[in-house]
């Protein structure tokens, strides 16, 4: 904070709940709009940075996506990420074909993949952070 004289102020007459909690709740105007969540950064002061949600159906199909990854892509919305055999499972599809249409994904920067190969790997909407706990 530049300035704590003025922030105490503003703590103290109501116009701020208190330290953080109006960060939480652009988090969630963020998530109930579904857009993706903002960063926040100290720079020469402190400033958030909104990014438009363009991961719409008409966006992606206009991207030539077949209806497979375009299901992918909401799942990864709504979970945060999917694995291969995840999006084997909701898709109904072999692991050639999994593989085949998540590396066009990444390829499209849609997805970037989380991980080596194998069963650690996991994919998220490009942008976006995942804690490295969370993707095992």
């Amino acid at each position: 904070m530049r300035n704590k004289g003025i922030a105490e102020v503003f703590f103290d007459t109501k116009i701020i709940e208190q330290w953080g909690s109006d960060i939480e709740k652009i988090i969630n105007y963020c998530k109930g709009a579904d857009v993706p969540e903002p960063v926040f950064e100290e720079y020469q002061g402190f400033r958030v940075i909104f990014r438009k949600g363009i991961f719409n159906e008409d966006y992606l199909k206009g991207l030539g996506l077949n209806e497979r990854q375009i299901k992918a892509v909401f799942y990864v919305k709504e979970k945060g990420k999917i694995t291969n055999k995840e999006y084997q499972e909701i898709s109904n599809i072999t692991k050639r074909t999994a593989s085949r249409d998540l590396a066009e994904l990444v390829s499209l920067k849609i997805f970037e993949q989380i991980g080596t190969t194998g069963k650690g790997t996991a994919y998220i909407l490009s942008g976006t952070t995942v804690e490295k706990e969370n993707t095992l």
